[in-house]
């Protein structure tokens, strides 16, 4: 019996340091919170994969975080390569997160042009602290030429919307790449024009 293997969607977080990245990451891969007082500083790139259910087929995301190097180095363009989702994530708190997402949005689409891209705004528990508003938020969308593909508001301490966030991105990518395949499907045969009999196999010619 043949095995069918799983569509796998490689997913990228993206954003400034200390915005909730790696918090997202481990929510998503344990649903667990560590504080920042807690947590011990890691270095180098992490991925955990997990299965959706989605209408068309079984699909697996598997989520990358940098694990901290950005506050080395510069992310290397491996870590974008063939992503089909990028999360472009800020703290709901910190404006400055989200004034600088232009140039992650830029790095993305320099790097990984195919990758759909959605709009996380973090640490939502916050919420007399929020500086970021929804039409701020919108305002982006628009400004980004309808390259965003979702806008949510998370919090990685109380794990609100989050496996939400990540289902709704399995279900888009999982639709996206039912849509390419059909496409794929339709080869030249669908177009292939019959000809029409040879002359010669006709009983005669209308002079």
């Amino acid at each position: 019996m043949a095995v069918i293997k799983l569509p796998e969607h490689k997913v990228i977080l993206c954003g400034e340091f200390g915005v909730g990245k790696s918090s997202l990451f481990r929510r998503y891969a344990t649903d667990t919170f560590v504080t920042s007082t807690d947590r011990k500083s890691t270095l180098g790139l992490d991925h955990y994969e997990k299965l959706y259910a989605t209408k068309s087929r079984d699909v697996k995301l598997q989520l990358w975080d940098t694990g901290g190097m950005e506050r080395v180095a510069s992310i290397t363009s491996s870590y974008y390569k063939f992503s089909e989702a990028a999360v472009l994530v800020f703290a709901l708190d910190n404006p400055d997160s989200f004034n600088v997402l232009s140039q992650h949005l830029l790095d993305v689409v320099t790097y990984a042009e195919n990758a759909k891209i959605f709009l996380c705004g973090n640490k939502y528990d916050l919420k007399t602290q929020i500086l970021v508003s929804d039409a701020d938020m919108e305002t982006f969308s628009e400004q980004c030429h309808n390259l965003i593909s979702g806008i949510y508001k998370t919090s990685c301490k109380t794990g609100d919307g989050v496996e939400e966030m990540f289902s709704d991105i399995a279900h888009k990518l999982s639709e996206s790449n039912r849509s390419r395949k059909e496409l794929e499907s339709m080869t030249d045969e669908s177009f292939k024009v019959t000809r029409i009999a040879d002359a010669g196999q006709q009983d005669s010619c209308i002079c």
